[in-house]
């Protein structure tokens, strides 16, 4: 798979909602927001922007090697800051564009580029990523979004719930994961062209998205193509919580 050239936008929203101040939390001494652009860095995008919303954060930033738009702070969704942070920067149409969390400090740099290859090779409207779900817990927790694929690799569904559900297996009980190694996790990371990053933030709210809270569904209603690759390397979990950020911190303290 060829690696074609790639700009990484993370959305930096300062007042999160589970995490207050989470971009500027700090992570072994450094605001989280330069961590995770540390792993855009390593990735080999041609640009890193952080779409932010607080000056402070572009404070934080300063000197990194990274640009900073700064955005409006009543955007509903990252996407829609990075469709802000994409008019700013003044990205032409088939500007490849990674959309990295800002709340992944350990996301692997070649997750972040196989992200922008697969949707160079795939032509889908929009590129993600996936892995293996590998417990019960997982496969039953509806904080972990499971995806379901074509035979070639596209999306059929995104949700919260177990797909496909293993019904013979669950009829005897849920208390073992069922056998086959049928279930994948979504990892939140997006790749998709700056013109569809416009478009896709200017269809209405779809009623799946509403109903299941994943803004990638308002994709698959409107009869966009996302392409669902397997992630070369593991992503360790983001950091939304107090409990994260101290997990992240013993991760750290333990590398």
């Amino acid at each position: 798979m060829s690696q074609p050239d790639f700009v990484v936008a993370i959305p930096a929203r300062h007042d999160a909602s589970r995490l207050p101040g989470k971009p500027l939390r700090l992570l072994a001494g450094e605001p989280l927001v330069l961590h995770v652009a540390r792993r855009a860095l390593a990735a080999g995008a041609s640009e890193v922007w952080v779409a932010a919303d607080d000056d402070r954060i572009a404070a934080a930033l300063q000197g990194a090697g990274v640009r900073v738009a700064m955005t409006a702070k009543d955007h509903a969704s990252g996407s829609d800051r990075l469709a802000e942070c994409a008019r700013i920067a003044g990205w032409s149409e088939d500007t490849i564009v990674v959309n990295l969390q800002g709340d992944e400090p350990f996301a692997p740099a070649a997750g972040i580029s196989a992200a922008a290859a697969l949707l160079e090779e795939s032509g889908a409207e929009m590129a993600t990523l996936s892995t293996p779900v590998e417990s019960l817990g997982d496969l039953l927790d509806p904080n972990t979004v499971k995806v379901v694929r074509d035979a070639a690799g596209d999306a059929l569904y995104f949700s919260r719930a177990p797909m496909p559900w293993p019904r013979d297996h669950f009829a005897g009980g849920r208390d073992s994961m069922p056998p086959g190694g049928h279930w994948l996790r979504h990892i939140g990371i997006y790749a998709y062209r700056a013109g569809f990053l416009q478009h896709f933030t200017a269809l209405p709210l779809g009623r799946l998205e509403q109903i299941e809270s994943l803004e990638q569904l308002r994709v698959l209603e409107a009869g966009h193509r996302i392409s669902v690759g397997l992630t070369p390397e593991p992503f360790p979990p983001g950091v939304d919580t107090p409990g994260d950020l101290a997990r992240a911190e013993e991760r750290l303290a333990h590398a």
